[in-house]
Formats: C-alpha cells, structure tokens, sequence
C-alpha cells in the first residue's frame, strides 16, 4: 500500500488476496482525496513532531552533518515501522482530541460556576 504524504492517495501496487480482504483498506482506497487530504493535514505540528522522535528513536539518529547515513531494511520491517508510526498518530490525535474537549468542559464548567455565582450574589 502507498499513502501519499499529502494525504491524498491509497494505492495497492501488487496486492494479494489477503490485502483484498481487508476491509479498512478498501474503505481508505474508496475515500476521496479532499477527505484523505483534509485527515493529512488536519495533525498538528505536535503529534508530527512525537512520530519523528519516535521514528528516529526506532531508526537511530545520527547527527547528518558528520554521518553518510543508509539504512536498508526488508519489506515486513518498513511496514511493520510505518504501521507503528501510523497508529501512534492516530493515537495520539485521539488524545489530543480529549485534552481539547477536556478543556472545554472545564472552561464550560468554570463558565457556568461562574454564572451561578453571580446570579446568587444578586
């Protein structure tokens, strides 16, 4: 499967009979590219910044002004990397997306607390 880092394509190059049976790749291979662009682009710097420290902690870091650096790995490797990669962005914009419903809850809350307040002072 390839993914365009801008979001807007999913393609099976050689796809087996196992890869035909698999329902969420056949839902992501039926989205439109705006949906697909619109979920690429919708990760904040953050959570981009998390996968790259986890990706190079996996890979190893090596400062690129003083190492030539190649790395060779085998198919089952790459995916098992982009897979690990692809579910800690998810997961993460999962959390995130509490952290900001958690804080607007609790700005509703203090609102509403607030409000209360007021109309029993009077």
């Amino acid at each position: 499967m390839i993914f365009n880092s801008d979001g807007t394509e999913f393609f099976e190059p050689n796809s087996s009979e196992e890869d035909r049976a698999n329902e969420l790749l056949q839902y992501l291979q039926h989205q439109s590219p705006e949906v697909l662009g619109r979920v690429a682009r919708s990760v904040s710097p953050e959570i981009k910044e998390i996968i790259s420290q986890n990706v190079q902690g996996l890979v190893g870091v090596l400062p690129s002004e003083a190492f030539n650096m190649q790395i060779t790995t085998d198919k089952e490797n790459l995916a098992g990397l982009l897979a690990s990669a692809m579910m800690t962005g998810y997961f993460l914009r999962r959390m995130e997306q509490r952290m900001e419903l958690e804080s607007s809850m609790m700005t509703s809350f203090s609102s509403k607390n607030e409000h209360d307040s007021d109309n029993r002072a009077e």
